[in-house]
């Protein structure tokens, strides 16, 4: 496999990946495709609202409680009637349906990824 459109390491570590736990998942109505508006906890960084559109293969009541990675240092863009705050990290299965990435095991929110 063969990439074209490489960056170097400053490039990679501009981007803010950092673990946090979500708080709230509720269906985003306003959304123009189906996806939950999410609050995650980012402890010391303080918590984050986002949308996804991971409707298909999870339900809300899951994913409270549920560690994620997220970027956070993107500027809040707007999403219907919603300003995300961050972007929730996923792998894109074959069916294209977002598998969200998580750490192996429990850690502190606001954990840095690198």
């Amino acid at each position: 496999m063969s990439y074209n459109n490489f960056i170097d390491f400053k490039d990679f570590a501009k981007i803010e990946m950092r673990v946090g736990t979500i708080l709230t998942a509720e269906l985003f109505k306003e959304a123009k495709k189906p996806a939950y508006k999410m609050t995650i906890d980012f402890g010391k960084i303080g918590i984050k609202k986002t949308s996804a559109q991971i409707t298909k293969i999870y339900n809300p009541e899951d994913l409270i409680g549920k560690q994620v990675v997220a970027v956070i240092n993107f500027p809040p863009k707007q999403i219907a009637n919603m300003m995300s705050e961050c972007l929730l990290l996923g792998g894109l299965e074959e069916h294209e349906e977002v598998i969200i990435i998580q750490p192996e095991r429990s850690v502190k929110n606001g954990t840095k990824i690198s």
